[in-house]
């Protein structure tokens, strides 16, 4: 598996004026990454496909594939037809990078009204959307795929209802390791469920607090069950990376790893650990 980083891991770096978006695909070169994926920062359309035409530019001037686009969605609070003619507009922007996988968002659970569904009400009408994104994405080369996050649609079991709902060849599974922690679940055992879907991979690790220990303030965030993390250096976490891999590799996954770091510490140094880290655990 080749090692990429998301673009969004250097926001640090942009918002305390260190680094430009520009700066990053070089960086991460330099860094030793083998590609890059980028993530929507929410300008409108227009100019996003503007950035988009330049960082496709200097990604082939640079040597760094850009290896898939992720953005937002919600089918839910949303009018489905404008929710999918905008992810639409996405893909006109993953098919300017490049990509032949995007990622979007399924929902927060809410719906219009602000009332949380159960699954049982918002399963058929995510399912839906997600289908209709992906027959239309299947015409231009480009797969879909859901992220078991944002609460909701983050439980493995839940993922894979929904997997199994949308029923499409061209839909699958970015499977993020650390990601199922935030639903309370038990990393290794949620990848042997998400394994087989897998068309894509994310790499992260995180601290954890059980519910009543002392939480500081500084970064941690709940979990479903009212535990807490704080996002991690690979391999400094709880989470069984190297397991998790082996248990992809074994799956048939030989795609994409992409690096995740929600971490406190500086990005740059966060992100230089992440790799060696990473690389060691591939190679064991």
């Amino acid at each position: 598996m080749k090692i990429a980083v998301s673009l969004y891991c250097y926001y640090q770096a942009i918002r305390d004026g260190r680094m430009t978006l520009m700066d990053i695909i070089p960086k991460a070169k330099e860094m030793g990454y083998e590609g890059i994926e980028i993530v929507s920062w929410g300008d409108p359309h227009d100019k996003m496909l503007q950035a988009a035409k330049e960082l496709k530019k200097q990604s082939e001037d640079v040597g760094l594939p850009i290896i898939a686009y992720l953005t937002g969605a919600d089918f839910l609070k949303n009018d489905m037809t404008e929710q999918v003619d905008a992810l639409k507009r996405d893909l006109d922007i993953a098919a300017v990078f490049g990509v032949n996988k995007m990622r979007h968002d399924s929902t927060s659970g809410y719906g219009k009204d602000g009332k949380l569904m159960t699954i049982e009400e918002a399963l058929p009408i995510v399912a839906e959307g997600y289908r209709r994104v992906t027959e239309y994405a299947e015409t231009m080369g480009i797969q879909t795929m859901i992220e078991n996050h944002g609460y909701f649609f983050q439980h493995s079991s839940r993922v894979k209802r929904l997997m199994e709902a949308v029923n499409h060849k061209n839909f699958g599974w970015l499977v993020d390791m650390g990601n199922f922690m935030c639903a309370d679940e038990k990393s290794v055992d949620a990848v042997k469920n998400a394994a087989p879907y897998a068309v894509h991979v994310h790499a992260k690790d995180f601290h954890y607090k059980e519910k009543g220990e002392y939480i500081p303030k500084q970064r941690w965030f709940p979990t479903i069950g009212g535990n807490s993390l704080r996002g991690a250096i690979i391999g400094h976490g709880v989470v069984n990376v190297p397991k998790c891999l082996e248990i992809i590799k074994v799956s048939g996954y030989d795609g994409w790893l992409s690096v995740e770091f929600e971490g406190m510490e500086d990005c740059i140094l966060g992100l230089t650990h992440n790799l060696t880290n990473l690389k060691e655990m591939l190679n064991q």
